[in-house]
Protein backbone atom coordinates (compact mmCIF):
# COMPACT_ATOMS: atom_id res chain seq x y z
CA UNK A 1 0.00 0.00 0.00
CA UNK A 2 1.22 3.53 -1.24
CA UNK A 3 2.44 5.88 1.65
CA UNK A 4 0.83 9.41 2.03
CA UNK A 5 2.04 12.16 3.35
CA UNK A 6 0.67 14.89 5.64
CA UNK A 7 2.65 18.13 6.17
CA UNK A 8 1.63 20.15 9.09
CA UNK A 9 2.79 24.15 8.13
CA UNK A 10 3.14 25.91 4.97
CA UNK A 11 5.75 28.45 7.09
CA UNK A 12 9.59 29.07 5.87
CA UNK A 13 10.15 25.64 6.43
CA UNK A 14 6.94 23.63 5.28
CA UNK A 15 7.36 25.85 1.85
CA UNK A 16 10.82 24.29 1.26
CA UNK A 17 10.06 20.73 1.57
CA UNK A 18 6.75 20.87 -0.19
CA UNK A 19 8.84 22.47 -3.42
CA UNK A 20 10.76 19.05 -2.77
CA UNK A 21 7.73 16.89 -1.95
CA UNK A 22 6.47 17.50 -5.58
CA UNK A 23 8.88 15.53 -7.60
CA UNK A 24 8.48 12.78 -5.65
CA UNK A 25 6.29 9.69 -5.69
CA UNK A 26 4.54 9.95 -2.92
CA UNK A 27 1.15 12.13 -2.35
CA UNK A 28 1.17 14.76 0.20
CA UNK A 29 -1.54 17.38 1.85
CA UNK A 30 -0.65 20.26 3.10
CA UNK A 31 -2.32 21.37 6.59
CA UNK A 32 -3.06 24.48 7.67
CA UNK A 33 -4.39 26.68 10.23
CA UNK A 34 -3.75 30.28 8.73
CA UNK A 35 -6.68 30.58 6.68
CA UNK A 36 -3.61 33.23 4.94
CA UNK A 37 -1.32 30.35 4.29
CA UNK A 38 -3.95 27.86 3.42
CA UNK A 39 -4.84 30.40 0.38
CA UNK A 40 -1.33 30.44 -0.07
CA UNK A 41 -0.43 26.80 -0.94
CA UNK A 42 -3.71 26.49 -3.01
CA UNK A 43 -3.06 28.89 -4.71
CA UNK A 44 0.42 27.08 -5.63
CA UNK A 45 -1.45 24.40 -6.54
CA UNK A 46 -0.83 21.82 -3.66
CA UNK A 47 -3.49 20.00 -2.21
CA UNK A 48 -4.50 21.48 1.13
CA UNK A 49 -6.71 20.88 4.16
CA UNK A 50 -7.95 23.41 6.70
CA UNK A 51 -8.54 22.71 10.21
CA UNK A 52 -7.53 23.30 13.86
CA UNK A 53 -4.40 21.58 14.78
CA UNK A 54 -5.39 22.35 18.34
CA UNK A 55 -8.70 20.39 18.05
CA UNK A 56 -8.33 16.47 18.20
CA UNK A 57 -11.64 16.19 16.88
CA UNK A 58 -10.11 17.51 14.02
CA UNK A 59 -7.25 15.94 13.65
CA UNK A 60 -9.12 12.33 13.67
CA UNK A 61 -10.72 13.98 10.49
CA UNK A 62 -7.69 13.12 8.40
CA UNK A 63 -7.45 9.52 6.76
CA UNK A 64 -3.97 9.07 8.13
CA UNK A 65 -2.44 4.97 7.89
CA UNK A 66 -0.13 3.26 10.13
CA UNK A 67 2.33 3.67 6.98
CA UNK A 68 1.92 7.53 6.24
CA UNK A 69 4.49 10.13 7.34
CA UNK A 70 3.71 13.23 9.42
CA UNK A 71 6.10 15.80 9.14
CA UNK A 72 5.26 18.76 12.10
CA UNK A 73 7.36 22.03 11.15
CA UNK A 74 4.90 24.99 12.33
CA UNK A 75 6.55 28.00 12.88
CA UNK A 76 5.59 27.82 16.58
CA UNK A 77 8.05 25.37 18.18
CA UNK A 78 5.24 25.27 21.40
CA UNK A 79 2.43 24.90 19.19
CA UNK A 80 4.91 21.90 16.99
CA UNK A 81 5.32 20.43 19.97
CA UNK A 82 1.95 20.34 21.09
CA UNK A 83 1.06 19.34 17.46
CA UNK A 84 3.68 16.05 18.02
CA UNK A 85 1.89 15.23 21.05
CA UNK A 86 -2.07 15.11 19.58
CA UNK A 87 -0.88 13.43 16.81
CA UNK A 88 1.39 10.16 19.04
CA UNK A 89 -2.00 9.85 20.90
CA UNK A 90 -4.36 9.73 18.19
CA UNK A 91 -1.97 7.56 15.64
CA UNK A 92 0.29 5.29 17.72
CA UNK A 93 1.88 3.45 14.76
CA UNK A 94 2.39 6.24 12.15
CA UNK A 95 5.91 7.60 11.50
CA UNK A 96 6.25 11.27 12.91
CA UNK A 97 9.09 13.40 11.61
CA UNK A 98 10.04 17.13 12.78
CA UNK A 99 12.56 19.63 12.45
CA UNK A 100 14.41 21.35 14.94
CA UNK A 101 16.00 24.53 15.53
CA UNK A 102 17.21 24.02 19.19
CA UNK A 103 18.50 21.25 21.58
CA UNK A 104 15.79 22.28 23.96
CA UNK A 105 13.05 21.77 20.79
CA UNK A 106 15.18 18.47 19.67
CA UNK A 107 14.16 17.17 23.41
CA UNK A 108 11.09 18.20 23.92
CA UNK A 109 10.05 17.12 20.35
CA UNK A 110 11.10 13.61 21.49
CA UNK A 111 9.91 13.30 24.71
CA UNK A 112 6.36 14.41 23.00
CA UNK A 113 6.86 10.69 20.85
CA UNK A 114 8.30 12.09 16.97
CA UNK A 115 9.90 8.84 15.85
CA UNK A 116 12.59 11.50 14.32
CA UNK A 117 13.45 14.40 14.73
CA UNK A 118 15.82 16.61 12.73
CA UNK A 119 18.16 19.54 14.46
CA UNK A 120 18.99 22.06 12.17
CA UNK A 121 21.91 23.27 14.41
CA UNK A 122 23.08 19.88 14.60
CA UNK A 123 23.23 19.63 11.12
CA UNK A 124 25.08 22.56 10.25
CA UNK A 125 27.62 21.80 12.64
CA UNK A 126 28.42 18.44 11.38
CA UNK A 127 28.72 20.34 7.91
CA UNK A 128 31.22 22.61 9.15
CA UNK A 129 33.03 19.68 11.14
CA UNK A 130 33.32 18.24 7.57
CA UNK A 131 34.44 20.98 5.72
CA UNK A 132 37.40 21.35 8.11
CA UNK A 133 38.12 17.63 8.75
CA UNK A 134 37.59 16.68 5.21
CA UNK A 135 37.90 19.11 3.16
CA UNK A 136 39.03 17.56 -0.27
CA UNK A 137 35.94 14.75 0.14
CA UNK A 138 33.72 17.18 0.96
CA UNK A 139 34.44 19.52 -1.93
CA UNK A 140 34.10 16.34 -4.62
CA UNK A 141 30.23 15.69 -3.14
CA UNK A 142 29.38 19.24 -3.53
CA UNK A 143 30.39 19.08 -7.27
CA UNK A 144 28.57 16.33 -7.87
CA UNK A 145 25.49 17.81 -6.08
CA UNK A 146 25.50 20.98 -6.96
CA UNK A 147 26.67 20.90 -10.74
CA UNK A 148 25.09 23.03 -13.70
CA UNK A 149 23.75 20.11 -15.43
CA UNK A 150 21.09 19.17 -13.79
CA UNK A 151 22.37 16.21 -10.98
CA UNK A 152 20.14 14.90 -8.29
CA UNK A 153 18.78 12.20 -6.20
CA UNK A 154 15.40 10.43 -7.19
CA UNK A 155 13.13 8.24 -4.89
CA UNK A 156 11.54 5.74 -7.55
CA UNK A 157 8.46 3.65 -5.95
CA UNK A 158 8.09 -0.01 -7.58
CA UNK A 159 4.64 -0.38 -9.64
CA UNK A 160 2.70 -3.34 -9.35
CA UNK A 161 3.19 -4.83 -12.77
CA UNK A 162 6.78 -3.02 -13.32
CA UNK A 163 9.82 -5.62 -14.95
CA UNK A 164 11.56 -5.08 -12.61
CA UNK A 165 9.27 -7.02 -10.06
CA UNK A 166 10.93 -10.11 -8.77
CA UNK A 167 14.22 -9.69 -10.08
CA UNK A 168 17.33 -9.80 -8.17
CA UNK A 169 19.05 -6.09 -7.24
CA UNK A 170 22.52 -7.51 -8.26
CA UNK A 171 21.29 -8.73 -11.54
CA UNK A 172 19.83 -5.26 -12.68
CA UNK A 173 22.44 -3.46 -15.15
CA UNK A 174 21.12 0.12 -13.96
CA UNK A 175 24.43 1.87 -15.48
CA UNK A 176 22.97 1.27 -19.28
CA UNK A 177 20.37 4.16 -18.08
CA UNK A 178 22.75 6.57 -17.01
CA UNK A 179 21.62 6.49 -13.45
CA UNK A 180 23.60 4.93 -10.42
CA UNK A 181 21.30 3.01 -7.38
CA UNK A 182 22.58 3.77 -4.26
CA UNK A 183 20.18 1.87 -2.14
CA UNK A 184 16.46 0.84 -1.73
CA UNK A 185 14.13 0.78 0.95
CA UNK A 186 11.79 -2.34 1.23
CA UNK A 187 8.39 -0.97 2.55
CA UNK A 188 7.08 -4.13 3.05
CA UNK A 189 8.97 -4.91 5.98
CA UNK A 190 11.57 -2.93 7.87
CA UNK A 191 11.43 0.15 5.58
CA UNK A 192 14.75 0.78 6.43
CA UNK A 193 17.58 2.73 3.78
CA UNK A 194 19.79 -0.03 2.69
CA UNK A 195 22.59 0.65 0.75
CA UNK A 196 23.40 -1.27 -2.21
CA UNK A 197 26.87 -2.01 -1.33
CA UNK A 198 25.40 -4.10 1.88
CA UNK A 199 25.78 -7.12 -0.22
CA UNK A 200 22.06 -7.87 0.20
CA UNK A 201 20.86 -9.24 -3.03
CA UNK A 202 17.08 -8.38 -2.36
CA UNK A 203 14.25 -9.16 -4.80
CA UNK A 204 12.09 -6.31 -5.70
CA UNK A 205 8.64 -6.47 -5.15
CA UNK A 206 5.86 -3.43 -5.79
CA UNK A 207 6.15 -1.22 -3.85
CA UNK A 208 9.59 -1.53 -2.73
CA UNK A 209 11.83 2.38 -3.25
CA UNK A 210 15.32 2.44 -5.15
CA UNK A 211 17.24 5.74 -4.71
CA UNK A 212 18.97 7.07 -7.53
CA UNK A 213 21.47 9.64 -8.48
CA UNK A 214 21.87 11.17 -12.03
CA UNK A 215 21.13 13.97 -14.79
CA UNK A 216 17.65 14.93 -13.76
CA UNK A 217 16.12 14.03 -17.18
CA UNK A 218 17.30 10.56 -17.28
CA UNK A 219 16.29 10.03 -13.79
CA UNK A 220 12.55 10.99 -15.60
CA UNK A 221 13.38 8.55 -18.48
CA UNK A 222 14.62 5.78 -16.23
CA UNK A 223 11.09 6.14 -13.15
CA UNK A 224 8.88 5.93 -16.64
CA UNK A 225 11.11 2.63 -18.08
CA UNK A 226 10.52 0.82 -14.79
CA UNK A 227 6.94 1.21 -15.30
CA UNK A 228 7.10 -1.08 -18.06
CA UNK A 229 4.92 -4.21 -17.59
CA UNK A 230 6.22 -7.72 -17.58
CA UNK A 231 7.45 -9.23 -20.06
Amino acid sequence: MKSNIFLFGYGRLGHTIVEVLKDTSFHFQVIESSSSRYDQAQENGYDTIYLDITKDEELEMLAVKAEDYLICVMDDEHLNVFLILSLRALFPKTTILAISTSIHATQKMKMAGATKVIDLYQVSANRIHNILKKPVATKLLDDFLIREDGISFKEIVIPVHSYLVGKLVNNIDFQQHGVIVIGFINMSYSRKFIFITSGLNHQLNPGDMIVCIGEYEKLKAFEQYIKRSQK
